[in-house]
């Protein structure tokens, strides 16, 4: 991408009168030499996979294909939801459904969108899906809300980190945080400038957060996560467009988490030698899984 920091790209918007899908759509063609109807087409498909995997968890029955650690959590909130009055109301309590899902697909090696990590692949189709539930919002509104996340993901990419083995779980579920607030905020009518607040507001909340994964598998406390930064997502979403702006701009937010993750001590940073993959039940999962 032409620009480095969300400013600069807000400003190139505001002065050639686009807005951020345009512009994400016009960086995407000049990158990569694929016409418009290609990256369209293939963003048709990405909507496809999203919907499929969010709702996988109906029709599954086994669990992860390696062990038992994850699988049919997305189902139990789905039996709650029919139910039960639930805690948290029904779009949060549904994005958390999605999330966990896509995640569950994603343990049995079935077909996700790495968005950006298969790490973090629940948050994005969980709030995008949810919020096109909400909205009655057509195919269209989805592509155009997958391009501007496209920018967040593609600035954290250059500058900070989306692995969890360089910055920890802050850089991957909380770019997949990012992103979808990004997206719902941009396809429900917000500025530019509050397309990235809300971004910024989904780092804040989760800066500092590790990556321990569980015998080293992306299954626990993974799924969890996404279905905790799916609702992080909706959350910050919710208070950009209700004009609550982040005090520490997005740009700013994105080095913290950078140094944040950099100063990480290695068991921290997916390696599983840290956190919960070393408390006593984990270090037994991992030993019964490989045994």
């Amino acid at each position: 991408m032409k620009f480095s920091t969300s400013n600069e790209l807000i400003l190139y918007c505001r002065n050639n009168n686009l807005t951020l899908n345009a512009f994400s759509l016009s960086e995407e063609i000049i990158n990569t030499g694929r016409s418009y109807g290609y990256i369209r087409d293939y963003l048709k498909n990405v909507i496809k996979v999203m919907q499929n995997a969010v709702l996988s968890s109906q029709d599954m029955t086994q669990p992860s294909r390696r062990g038992k650690i994850i699988g049919n959590d997305s189902r139990k909130i789905h039996d709650r939801l029919g139910s039960h009055n639930t805690v948290c109301g029904e779009t949060i309590a549904k994005a958390a459904a999605y999330a966990l899902s896509t995640m569950e697909l994603n343990a049995s090696m079935g077909k996700v969108v790495a968005s950006p990590t298969a790490g973090s692949c629940g948050v994005m189709p969980a709030v995008l899906m949810t919020t096109k539930e909400r909205f009655a919002l057509d195919e269209e509104t989805l592509i155009s809300g997958l391009l501007a996340a496209n920018l967040v993901g593609s600035l954290v990419a250059k500058n900070a980190t989306i692995s969890g083995a360089e910055g920890g779980c802050q850089a991957e579920v909380g770019t997949a945080s990012a992103m979808a607030s990004a997206a719902v905020v941009h396809m429900l009518g917000g500025t530019p400038e509050m397309v990235f607040n809300a971004a910024a507001m989904c780092f804040k909340n989760l800066l500092g957060l590790v990556c321990d994964p569980i015998a080293g598998l992306v299954e626990s406390p993974c799924a969890k996560r996404n279905a905790m930064g799916a609702a992080n997502a909706l959350l910050c979403a919710e208070m950009s467009l209700a004009g609550i702006e982040s005090i520490i701009p997005f740009d700013e937010v994105v080095e913290a988490m950078y140094r944040v993750g950099r100063a990480l001590p290695p068991s921290l940073r997916e390696t599983s030698m840290g956190g919960l993959a070393t408390t006593k039940t984990g270090v037994q999962i991992q030993t019964d899984l490989f045994k």
